[in-house]
């Protein structure tokens, strides 16, 4: 998984009733644009995020303007 600064990371609940979280990586800590990320959640919090198979990237490319 690579991300870069401005692209979307997505993460699905988990659980039934758990909503997706969405956010803007902020800053990319891994080499190569790997991660770990720190995100900013569209709630306004910030976390260093280590993506597991529930999460996708959103590429800044492919978003709607």
């Amino acid at each position: 998984m690579n991300g870069r600064i401005g692209d979307r990371l997505h993460v699905h609940g988990a659980v039934v009733g758990q909503p997706d979280r969405t956010g803007e990586i902020i800053e990319v800590r891994g080499t190569d644009g790997g991660p770990p990320y720190l995100v900013r959640f569209d709630d306004g919090h910030e976390t260093l995020v280590y993506p597991g198979p529930d999460a996708v990237i959103e590429s800044r490319e492919h978003l709607p303007h």
